[in-house]
């Protein structure tokens, strides 16, 4: 029997556990740790970064009660609006990979710079297609906690294939990404660092299983057809004619739709002037990387691959010091299979999209955090 007002351990949901409270308040600016020389593209990461109904997040869910076909099939779109924190903290600048040296190579151990980071999310608005009756959950409901690493590898930096076109060249891989997430899964995603004046462009992101809709803008697809429409893919076409809009009243506000996801971070970035920025873009396709997630998942809805982009950047505008304000965007796209043995008619090669997108402001320099 559960004690007191606290419900059985086996019925709680992730929402009802209570999160202990801590002996003290953490500061997440003074460490105690000695100064910091060196931490290439991550330095402007430490500290902590919030955003107030400026994440989005879209998912597939398999859906066992959804409607029988057409009228619907075995999964949902959930669509979120989300607070984010997202805290990075030193942990050293010369962690040693031991090894040793190569013809082409005269040092013989690696170097690698490491931070730590916490994410917490939590919705403050959400809806799915087909409604699933109020799983989509309320608002306040924590929907997304991950402790994770991110490493720059300053020196013995392994290379991997890049090829755009027809076009194949090698690209150096400075940067990883580490990341465990309470469902069961673990991410090791590695990738580059870039710098640039200015703002590059965000590119757009179609949030369609890829596998059978890969353009769109096209107008003669199936899905969006007036008069022969794939009723699959309906709770698609129902966002991409309704955007999803949150709490989002603003004037040209373009909503969150799988026609283009990331549609929002460029929106957002309107008369915002960035003088520079660091680009981290992290693959786990890329070699040596990869997810591992525990067997329901993968009979599930197995996560195959991530990919993610974060661009720090530095505005013209001063905070109180007269130092740059700090911004950061980033755009993460998981993809998932579907049902093993597969339980509809979709070909098996198609992957479906969670996405994620986020502008986040960094807090000033001396900001206390207090759990409660």
């Amino acid at each position: 029997m559960a004690a007191g007002n606290n419900p059985e351990r086996r019925t709680r949901k992730f929402s009802e556990v209570v999160t202990p409270r801590p002996i003290r308040t953490r500061s997440l600016t003074s460490r105690g740790v000695a100064p910091r020389q060196e931490l290439g593209p991550l330095e402007q990461l430490l500290g902590v970064w919030t955003g107030r109904g400026t994440g989005w997040n879209m998912i597939a869910l398999p859906f066992h009660k959804a409607p029988a076909p057409p009228a619907g099939f075995k999964f949902r779109v959930l669509m979120n609006q989300y607070d984010e924190e997202l805290q990075f903290t030193f942990v050293d600048d010369d962690v040693p990979n031991r090894g040793l040296s190569r013809p082409s190579q005269p040092d013989f151990d690696q170097f690698v710079v490491t931070l730590d980071y916490q994410q917490k999310i939590t919705q403050i608005a959400a809806e799915d297609r087909p409604s699933s009756g109020g799983l989509a959950g309320p608002v306040g409901l924590p929907i997304h906690h991950e402790p994770g690493l991110w490493l720059y590898e300053k020196n013995r930096r392994s290379t991997d294939d890049q090829i755009k076109g027809d076009a194949v060249s090698e690209v150096e891989l400075d940067v990883a990404r580490l990341a465990s997430i309470p469902h069961g899964n673990s991410v090791l995603a590695l990738g580059k660092s870039e710098v640039h004046h200015g703002m590059p462009p965000i590119p757009p992101i179609s949030g369609l299983p890829s596998g059978r809709f890969e353009d769109v803008t096209t107008p003669d697809y199936d899905f969006r057809s007036a008069t022969d429409p794939d009723p699959y893919f309906e709770p698609y076409r129902h966002y991409i004619d309704n955007p999803f809009m949150g709490n989002v009243t603003a004037p040209g506000f373009p909503g969150f739709s799988p026609a283009d996801m990331n549609a929002i971070l460029r929106f957002a970035n309107q008369n915002v002037d960035i003088v520079r920025t660091t680009t981290l873009t992290v693959d786990s396709t890329r070699k040596s990387a990869g997810i591992s997630n525990v067997p329901f998942s993968v009979r599930e809805a197995e996560p195959v691959s991530m990919k993610s982009t974060f661009w720090i950047q530095e505005l013209a505008e001063k905070d109180e010091q007269g130092n740059p304000k700090l911004r950061l965007q980033y755009s993460q796209v998981v993809m998932l299979h579907f049902f093993r043995p597969r339980e509809d008619e979709f070909p098996e090669r198609a992957v479906w999209p969670h996405i994620s997108i986020a502008t986040l402001d960094k807090l000033p320099a001396g900001y206390e955090l207090v759990e409660s």
